[in-house]
């Protein structure tokens, strides 16, 4: 066989520099054996062009029979075990359907936010979409960031979350709630029909439309993600600025009340948001065991009940809400109700104690499944 010399130095020259370009994204191990595979059949290739030219190829015929062949990145990824792609076929419709609805969850994070601005007169309506429509963008990439890096780890699990691989009839709820087809939307708000879909009704088809607890795990994981951002500033969707939030109704700066809540609770708020996550993450994994969901809810219903104790016996908000007996409870909502009068304090003071309520209930609930060890 002629065709090194036929080619010459220049050509041969072309052929050890793709295969070094080759060799530099190979495994130590495997290196020397695949590039005298590659080379061997470069080198057939090789021969066969100048068999049919009759005489030695010139440079650019070697390039363009290289270019043939596939780029060094490519031809060497062709070798590798693994995933080939940052987030692979299986798994991209799950990416791109958090990314919808993180996306969602952040338009109504932003709208709120700036709706808020302007009703307590800190900022002008132009000046608030402004800056709303930069604070979306700006957390929109933030958000893909981080749900293509989870992707990331994701596809590279020997293997997939029990969520995608043990799927079942009753998480697809998620989907169909979501109704997040773009074209369908975009038919209602040409034909001026600013609704939602509408609702099936009867009993048995809301029970079957329920999400399944994995099902609500995954949502609940994009939920507080999305809210954890926005909580530390790590993207700008409205800065937590309680003074932006709240101003001074009926005598009471509730701006610096909020402030001094925020400053307190700042951190217990991102160990807590932390952990939901974590736990959500946990729960779509496992297919969401009944004990270990029972567990965790126990364990947030008493954080968050905490959280509402706190609120009515300790916080900068207490002197205005708290009541020594439950007949004063009772007497400033009968108050509310027969004055008229919007009392901020006194909403205030019914929301913290119905939540505190709610999370005892939630601690009940749970307790019950927790020993039973299953759904109620």
């Amino acid at each position: 066989m002629k065709t090194e010399n036929q080619t010459g130095e220049a050509g041969m020259d072309l052929v050890e520099r793709y295969l070094s370009a080759v060799a530099a994204q190979l495994p130590k191990d495997v290196r020397e054996d695949i590039v005298a595979e590659l080379r061997d059949e470069i080198m057939g290739r090789l021969e066969a062009l100048e068999g049919r030219l009759g005489r030695a190829a010139t440079d650019d015929e070697v390039e363009a029979l290289l270019r043939e062949v596939g780029h060094p990145l490519t031809v060497a990824a062709r070798y590798r075990s693994g995933p080939q792609a940052l987030i692979g076929a299986e798994l991209y419709p799950w990416w791109w359907f958090a990314v919808k609805v993180a996306l969602m969850v952040l338009v109504c994070v932003t709208v709120l936010g700036a709706v808020a601005r302007v009703a307590t007169g800190d900022i002008y309506v132009g000046k608030a979409i402004g800056q709303a429509i930069n604070g979306f963008i700006s957390g929109g990439f933030t958000l893909v960031g981080v749900l293509t890096v989870i992707g990331f780890f994701i596809e590279r699990q020997d293997r997939k979350p029990k969520f995608i691989s043990e799927w079942r009839v009753k998480d697809l709820a998620l989907f169909e709630i979501g109704n997040l087809d773009a074209e369908t939307w975009g038919e209602r708000l040409a034909k001026g029909d600013w609704s939602g879909p509408k609702a099936q009704k009867g009993v048995e088809v809301r029970k079957n439309a329920q999400m399944s607890p994995a099902a609500r795990a995954v949502a609940s994981a994009i939920g507080w993600t999305v809210l954890l951002l926005w909580w530390t500033n790590l993207t700008p969707i409205t800065p937590v600025r309680p003074q932006d939030l709240a101003g001074v109704i009926s005598g009471v700066d509730y701006g610096v009340i909020l402030r001094g809540i925020v400053e307190t609770a700042y951190w217990p708020v991102i160990v807590f948001a932390l952990a939901r996550i974590a736990f959500d993450i946990t729960r779509a994994a496992t297919g969401s065991p009944v004990r270990l969901t029972a567990l965790g809810d126990l364990v947030f219903a008493a954080a968050t009940a905490w959280a509402m104790w706190w609120l009515f016996f300790h916080s900068p908000l207490s002197p205005l809400i708290w009541v020594p007996t439950a007949e004063a409870f009772w007497q400033r909502v009968v108050d509310l109700f027969r004055s008229g009068d919007f009392q901020v304090a006194t909403v205030i003071m019914i929301a913290v104690v119905w939540g505190y309520i709610a999370e005892v209930w939630r601690m009940i609930k749970s307790t019950a499944r927790l020993i039973v060890g299953r759904e109620s």
